[in-house]
């Protein structure tokens, strides 16, 4: 059985209804959800998580408090991984943090 992972990236106007696709491999399935903000993000993760995903890796715009309601909102039923930049190039060089 192939592990079922998520990358959840945030870019504002991101529609996590629309903004998906998987990419399944022998090994894995991956999941790649757009949010808007990160009270989308809490609410796909947990969704997720409830359709047996078991690792999440998140977009470097999370900062670390996104990071961290990511990881309550999946109330330890996954791993939750974070790509890092402290100012992100695709946020105007801002961190997720200082706008959501």
């Amino acid at each position: 059985m192939a592990l079922k992972a998520a990358f959840i990236f945030v870019a504002p106007g991101a529609d996590p209804d629309k903004d998906r696709s998987v990419v399944a491999t022998p090994e894995v399935e991956l999941t790649v959800v757009g949010v808007s903000d990160y009270a989308s993000a809490e609410k796909v993760a947990a969704a997720l998580v409830a359709a047996g995903i078991v690792a999440i890796e998140l977009c470097g715009g999370f900062g670390h408090a996104g990071t961290a309601r990511i990881a309550k909102a999946v109330e330890g039923k996954a791993a939750v991984g974070v790509v890092r930049f402290d100012n992100h190039p695709g946020l105007d060089g801002k961190s997720g943090d200082s706008m959501f």
